[in-house]
Order: structure tokens, then C-alpha cells, then sequence
């Protein structure tokens, strides 16, 4: 595309992150949580929805959420409220999710991540708020049907959602790197997106440079790995920059990223909120969370990348590329930690851990 009509438009861009959570058992059941298992081996009546079934809460999806409410910054909700989000769908055997609607745990955090210009920037959380996972529908085992496994169904995650604060796919790339890095630390979440415990929805706009309103939001889903989450992006810009030129109007849909031919395919319009009738969770009580439980979570929390990073470069006065090669991963910054306990040569014990260990 021509740079001279590219630099008329602003993109607009918010990401909606599931991050799936480390515990044991499912949400709201005692099934057992785990990846790779045989198909529907780990479902129960509670899983499946048989009537007279009721729900309990997995008190480690709190403690997991408050987590990552305290170091995204966030303000944590005293009271926890559940709904029921309706839609039907063949790996949806309830025919509902329970999650929150209008209270979610944590609001008005952020992330912030490096630009390509060199300096940091904030993207605002919207929100961040629990809710169980649906099942799979897999469609590449048999020739002619659709199969389901609905060990998925009920696993427990966290949906964060980003402020479109996000202007370009680099940002979106660093912003994704940073939220996997971030709960990859905190031990809530592998991160591991090809497994799909990680999972992102790009909402994607342009408008014109110094237009007041956004333009037309357009999801795109089914992207498998943080590149891809970039390379969606930025086809869907060029796209719908394309359109615009031509006078088209884009329509509110939800697309689909083909990653072999590195574009996306319209699936849907996009859903409102009215579409899933949400009301309030009848089966779940409000769950307090107090300043005391809140001072709990926090006194078990491990040292954060950014903490680690501001640590090395200034009581440790190691460069930042240093820094951040160190901090990149929990295990090296442990390892690294451990080596340092024992020692002052800080760069000779980095130029170690970065050279003879990482090659390993």
C-alpha cells in the first residue's frame, strides 16, 4: 500500500485475551483439569448441565485473578457476581457460560510495553473478569462430521480486555508478549497459545487522522500464535483501508485468520451483548473479597519482570539488553538470582547465564 494514503488513517485496535487457568480442578466442578487428555474423559453431570447440577466455586480462580489484578495495577472488586451468558452451541453442553457481566474483579489496570520508538507506553485494561471455558468442536479428524470433546468445557480463565489504546501490530505483538510473560510469572497460565490456553480476539477500526469517532469495529478470531495475532492485523488494516478508499462500507462482522494464506475470512456479524440475554447466575452466591484476602494474595506474589528488570540495571548496573534477556523468562531470572546470591560479579555472572547456560 502507498504510504501517502496509509498515513491518512489511525488504527484503532483492542485486544480481548482468555488465558486458561493452572488448577487442578475445572470452574465450578471437581473435574479434573488438564490438557491432552483422552476426548470427554474429564466431564461430569455438572460439566454436561443435567438438571439438578449446581455449581461451586474454584476458590483458586480468585486468588488467580486477584493476582493478576495486583501486578496489572488494578482496582479489585469487593464483591464477586456471576451471569449467565447464553448462546447455543454443539461444545456448549449447558447452553451457557457462567461469567461476569456488568462486576468484574478487576478494572482500570494496564500494561505497559516498549514502542518501536524506543520509549514505553500504557494500554488501559478495561477489565479483567473470570469465566469457564467451552468445549472443542474439532474439524479435522473425521471426513464428514464435526467431532466434540468437551474436556474444555468448564476449564476456568481469565478474559482481559485492553483500552483501544493499541495503534499498530507491533504494539499488539509487544502487548501480547507482555501478558504472556506476565502470568507465565505469576504461575495462573502456561501461555502456551498453540495449545490454545492462551487465546486472543483482535477488534480491529481505522478512521481517518483526527476524526472524533471510531470506525466500524471488526473481530478477527482463530489466531494460534503471537505472529499470527500480527499478521491479522495487519491484513485487516490494509483491508479495510482499502475499502474505505473505495467508499465501501465495512460491515461489524467477526472474521476468521487463514495463517496459511495470511488473510482473514468473513465468519459471522458480529454479535451485541442483547444477542446473549445475559441475567444474573442464580446458582452462585456474592463472594467477598476483602482488603485482609486481597493482603494475602499480594504477600505471595513473586518479584515481577519489571521489578527484576529495574533491579538489574540499577543496583546491578547491567545494561538493559542484559536486563532483559535475564528477566525474559522466571526460570532464567531465578537461575540468575540463585548464581548472584553467591556472587558480585553481576556481568561476568549474566555474560555466563546468557552465554554457556542459554545454549544448553
Amino acid at each position: 500500500m502507498d504510504k501517502s494514503i496509509r498515513d491518512k488513517y489511525e488504527v484503532v485496535i483492542g485486544l480481548e485475551v482468555h488465558a486458561q487457568l493452572l488448577t487442578k480442578t475445572k470452574a465450578y466442578s471437581s473435574d479434573i483439569n488438564e490438557y491432552g487428555a483422552q476426548p470427554n474423559t474429564n466431564i461430569s453431570v455438572v460439566t454436561l448441565g443435567h438438571p439438578g447440577t449446581l455449581p461451586v466455586m474454584n476458590k483458586k480462580t480468585i486468588e488467580f485473578a486477584v493476582k493478576l489484578g495486583l501486578a496489572c495495577g488494578c482496582d479489585i472488586a469487593p464483591n464477586q457476581y456471576f451471569a449467565r451468558k447464553n448462546y447455543f452451541y454443539p461444545d456448549l453442553p449447558k447452553g451457557y457460560q457462567i461469567t461476569q457481566d456488568t462486576t468484574p474483579i478487576c478494572t482500570n489496570g494496564q500494561i505497559i510495553i516498549p514502542t518501536e520508538d524506543g520509549i514505553e507506553k500504557r494500554i488501559g485494561l478495561t477489565r479483567i473478569h473470570m469465566e469457564e471455558d467451552a468445549g472443542k468442536s474439532i474439524h479435522d479428524v473425521d471426513v464428514f462430521d464435526t467431532l466434540v470433546d468437551l474436556n474444555r468445557a468448564g476449564t476456568p480463565l481469565l478474559e482481559i480486555v485492553s483500552e483501544p489504546d493499541i495503534r499498530t501490530s507491533q504494539e499488539a505483538y509487544n502487548y501480547l508478549t507482555e501478558v504472556r510473560r506476565l502470568v507465565r510469572y505469576l504461575d495462573i497460565c502456561d501461555g502456551n497459545m498453540e495449545e490454545g490456553s492462551l487465546r486472543c480476539d483482535a477488534n480491529i477500526s481505522v478512521r481517518i487522522v483526527g476524526a472524533p469517532e471510531f470506525g466500524t469495529k471488526v473481530e478477527v478470531k482463530n489466531m494460534n500464535s503471537i505472529r499470527n495475532v500480527q499478521r491479522a492485523i495487519e491484513f485487516e488494516i490494509e483491508r479495510q483501508i482499502i475499502a474505505v478508499e473505495k467508499g465501501e462500507i465495512i460491515a461489524q462482522e467477526t472474521r476468521s485468520f487463514d495463517a496459511l494464506k495470511g488473510t482473514t475470512i468473513s465468519m459471522r456479524s458480529k454479535e451485541a451483548a442483547n444477542d446473549y440475554r445475559y441475567f444474573p447466575e442464580p446458582d452462585l452466591q456474592p463472594i467477598a473479597v476483602d482488603e485482609i484476602y486481597i493482603q494475602q494474595v499480594k504477600s505471595k506474589m513473586p518479584a515481577l519482570p519489571r521489578d527484576l528488570f529495574a533491579k538489574y540495571t540499577k543496583e546491578y548496573s547491567l545494561s538493559d539488553y542484559d536486563a532483559g534477556i535475564l528477566t525474559d523468562t522466571k526460570a532464567i531470572a531465578l537461575y540468575f538470582e540463585g548464581v548472584v546470591a553467591h556472587t558480585k560479579n553481576y556481568k561476568n555472572a549474566a555474560n555466563w547465564i546468557m552465554g554457556d547456560v542459554k545454549s544448553f
